[in-house]
C-alpha cells in the first residue's frame, strides 16, 4: 500500500466489507465485471520474479509468453518486494478503469489505465494472454 501513498492514490482505495480475495469475490463486492479486476501473476525468470498484471479472467498463453520473454512461463508464489519488474498485459486495455488489489483482501483501488501505468512503475506492456474465446460484448 505504501506505493499508493507515495503516488498520491490513496484516495482511490475502496474499503469493502466483503472479501476481495479472489477475482470473482472482488468483482461481486465492487459490482463490476470480473475482467475489470486486475489480476497479478508472478513468474520466475531464472532466479528473478517478475509480476504481470492482466485482466481478471485472462489466462497466460505459454507460446506468447515464451516469444516475449524467451523463457518458459513458470509460475511462482506472489512476492512484492523492491526491484521486481512489473509488466502490464494488453488484456487490461479492454477497460478504461481497472481495480487492482490494494494490499489486503478487503480493499481494491480504482485506477484508469494511465494511473495504473504510473502506480505500478511497469517496465512496459506485453501481450502474453490468450485471446478471450468470446469477443462479443453484451
Amino acid at each position: 500500500e505504501s506505493y499508493l501513498k507515495e503516488a498520491g492514490f490513496l484516495d482511490h482505495v475502496i474499503e469493502l466489507k466483503e472479501s476481495t480475495a479472489t477475482v470473482a469475490l472482488a468483482a461481486e463486492a465492487l459490482g463490476v465485471e470480473p475482467g475489470m479486476i486486475a489480476k497479478t501473476m508472478s513468474f520466475l525468470q531464472g532466479e528473478q520474479p517478475v509480476l504481470i498484471l492482466t485482466e481478471g479472467t485472462a489466462k497466460v498463453d505459454n507460446r506468447k509468453y515464451k516469444d516475449t520473454f524467451h523463457v518458459k512461463a513458470k509460475m511462482s508464489p506472489l512476492v512484492f518486494k523492491d526491484g521486481i519488474e512489473v509488466y502490464l498485459d494488453e488484456s487490461l486495455k479492454r477497460f478504461e478503469t481497472v481495480y487492482p488489489a490494494a494490499g489486503d483482501d478487503h480493499s481494491a483501488v480504482r485506477l484508469t489505465i494511465p494511473e495504473l501505468e504510473e502506480v505500478s512503475g511497469a517496465k512496459g506492456w506485453v501481450d502474453v494472454c490468450r485471446e478471450p474465446e468470446d469477443q462479443q460484448h453484451e
